[in-house]
This record gives structure tokens, C-alpha cells and sequence, in this order.
């Protein structure tokens, strides 16, 4: 299978991977054929990249880092509790009730389960998905980054379950903030931005007054734009004087942000998002999550076509555990364009002379 932009499939394509809505819900199903008129309300619901069948990455197998069932329980958890709140008549004073902690712990669960028994860099680009509310998706992406990075730090399942829970509750301050000025697809003025910023305080105060909900997982929505040189939001706190685990939530937070498209701006490729992260080590964010983040997602996302400085054209086909930067490339095409008489893969780990040069756009 490979990645492709959705502005250039073409009808008849056969999508190799499902698409989803923002319940976990099947929306369209693999091996449909792609027709003129699906491609165009693919595009309407705002998907930029789809999974095509391709005969020369057929065996392509992408293993997830959530299940498809855990992705349904997460993202119907985090629906159902923010909905709930924000269609509230006393939201200004309303709590997540029992049933709704319990459901996200139980969905936290299973996000931890599954990162623990996945052995492959995290890739969530391969979970592409329809979403009317960004904060829905963003909270699922920011608990899988943030608990992976945890993991990979070492922090034991107490401290997974703080951390995971706070990342999948972090941005729940802003189902308080007007949607006018929530979902503005203009550049926000001084005091738009302003409003925007008390979604921080909005949640703690939310999250630190409910049972079954650590206190220090309520700061990870109070700390969670805080930056280590003080330049950060609400309370311009710098280095440790910000929990670890906002320090750590950040940076799957600036991450996930980056790689996914908005109103207002095109997404970027993974490696570029690590080029802004890898640029803000030690003053916004810690540069040993940085990198230790860096050893934990997919640089370049399976099925992604790349070039490399020796001129050939292949598609990335799996990963190099911790050196996701290198991944294992299958070549398509030789340097002058024409296609191989017979496909074959470099390993980048080994090949230490040759080094992608370009990724193809898929946005």
C-alpha cells in the first residue's frame, strides 16, 4: 500500500485501508473502489491522505499502534464526555460525571496495553479519520505520544495512567471557550488569543475538583503550554517549576499540533515536525524527551515515497526500531525515473552512504 495525497488519487484506486469518523466508526471500508464523486467527499471531510493499494508495496503490512477496537472506545469516551459537557445548560460549573472518569480510564487501559505490546515506532498517521472537532482527535494523538514517550522514559503504570489520563483530558478547558473564537478560521486578534489561553485554567479547575481524577493529572491541563525558558502560558513557569509530565505531555502536544492539518495551515511530514521540536530543545521544550520522542514515532510513515541522494525513488516498507530516521526503503525507480526490472530494498541503518533527500507530498 502506499500513501498518497488524496488530491492525487484517481478514481478506480482501491483504498487498502479503512477510513474512520470521529467515533471510531467505519466510514468508508477497505478495498472500495475509489469513485470520482467518493474522492470529492473525501476531500470535502477534510482528508488529505488515504492508503491506496499499489502492486509494488502489496505486502506492505502497517502495524498500528492502538487496535481499531481501542481506537473506537478512546475516541467514543473522549465524544461522548466533551460533548456531554459542553451541550451542558451549568457547563461553567460542570463535572465529568463517575461513569465518564471510569470510561476514560477503561479507554486509557486499552491505549496502554496496546503500546506495550507494539514493538514498532509510532505512526499515527496510518489512523486516518474524518473529524467535525479537532480536540477530539487531538486528545486520542496526545494520550498515545505522551504515554509511548512515557514508556520509553521509563515512568511506572501509576505514573502512566496520571500522565495518560491527563493527556487525554488536557485540552477539555476549551469546550468552556466561546465557539466563535474556538473554531475562528481567521487569525485571532490580541484578545481572542487571550480568551483561547484561559482553556488552561478552564480544565485544571474542571479536572482538579473531580473524583477519580489525580491532581496531577489536572495539571497536565494547566501546564501543558508552559515552556521551559518561562515564555510559556499561564503562569510563565520555567524548567522544573513545570511537572514532568507536562514537560513531557508538551511535546507530543507541539507534535501532534504540527502534523495535522487545520483551517488556518497545511500539516507537516513528521520529520519536519521534528525539525521545530529538535529547534526548541532546551527552551521550550526538554531536550531529553525531545529526543527520546524522536526515538519513539515513525520519522517517515510506511508507505510513504521518498527519494534518496543517490536519485532512486523507492517507498518506505517498515521501521528501524529507535533509528526511525532510517528506516528500510524499497527502490521503484532508478535515478534517471524508469521503473526497476526488479524491486529491492536498503536498508538505511547499514546503508550508512545513502539518506532520503525528499519525501513526496501528501498533503
Amino acid at each position: 500500500m502506499r500513501l498518497i495525497a488524496t488530491t492525487k488519487c484517481e478514481p478506480g484506486m482501491i483504498l487498502a485501508k479503512a477510513l474512520y469518523t470521529e467515533t471510531g466508526s467505519v466510514l468508508l471500508a477497505k478495498d472500495v473502489e475509489l469513485t470520482g464523486s467518493l474522492l470529492k467527499r473525501i476531500k470535502q471531510l477534510g482528508i488529505d491522505t488515504l492508503y491506496i493499494r499499489d502492486k509494488a508495496t502489496e505486502d506492505i503490512i502497517i502495524g498500528d499502534p492502538i487496535s481499531d477496537e481501542t481506537r473506537r472506545v478512546v475516541l467514543h469516551a473522549i465524544y461522548d464526555s466533551f460533548t456531554t459537557l459542553v451541550r451542558s445548560d451549568k457547563k461553567w460549573k460542570a463535572r465529568l460525571s463517575p461513569t465518564h472518569v471510569n470510561s476514560f480510564r477503561q479507554a486509557f487501559e486499552g491505549i496502554l496495553q496496546d503500546l506495550k505490546t507494539n514493538k514498532n515506532a509510532i505512526n499515527l498517521l496510518t489512523n486516518i479519520c474524518t473529524y467535525d472537532h479537532y480536540i477530539y482527535a487531538h486528545s486520542m494523538n496526545v494520550a498515545v505520544y505522551s504515554t509511548a514517550l512515557g514508556i520509553q522514559q521509563g515512568l511506572n503504570d501509576k505514573e502512566l495512567v496520571e500522565l495518560g489520563m491527563g493527556a487525554m483530558l488536557h485540552d477539555i478547558g476549551k469546550m468552556l471557550i466561546p465557539s466563535e473564537i474556538l473554531h475562528k478560521e481567521d487569525r485571532l486578534t490580541e484578545e481572542e488569543y487571550e480568551v483561547i489561553k484561559r482553556h488552561t485554567e478552564y480544565g485544571f479547575e474542571m479536572l482538579r475538583a473531580q473524583e477519580g481524577i489525580s491532581l496531577l493529572s489536572a495539571h497536565c491541563a494547566f501546564q501543558h503550554h508552559e515552556k521551559i525558558d518561562g515564555t510559556g502560558y499561564p503562569r510563565q513557569l520555567k524548567g522544573e517549576e513545570i511537572h514532568k509530565y507536562a514537560r513531557l505531555m508538551a511535546v507530543g502536544d507541539v507534535f501532534d499540533a504540527l502534523t495535522t492539518h487545520r483551517v488556518y495551515r497545511k500539516a507537516m511530514l513528521p520529520h519536519e515536525a521534528m525539525e521545530i521540536l529538535y529547534g526548541g530543545a532546551g527552551k521550550h521544550f526538554e531536550s531529553s524527551f525531545v529526543e527520546g520522542f524522536g526515538k519513539t514515532i515513525a520519522i517517515y510513515p510506511i508507505g510513504i515515497t521518498v527519494t534518496l541522494n543517490t536519485g532512486e525513488t523507492g517507498v518506505v516498507v517498515d521501521y528501524n526500531r529507535h533509528l526511525s530516521s532510517r528506516p528500510i526503503v524499497r527502490i521503484i525507480k532508478n535515478p534517471d525515473g524508469t521503473d526497476v526490472e526488479e524491486l529491492y530494498e536498503i536498508d538505511l541503518s547499514k546503508a550508512l552512504t545513502a539518506f532520503i533527500v525528499n519525501c513526496e507530498s501528501i498533503i
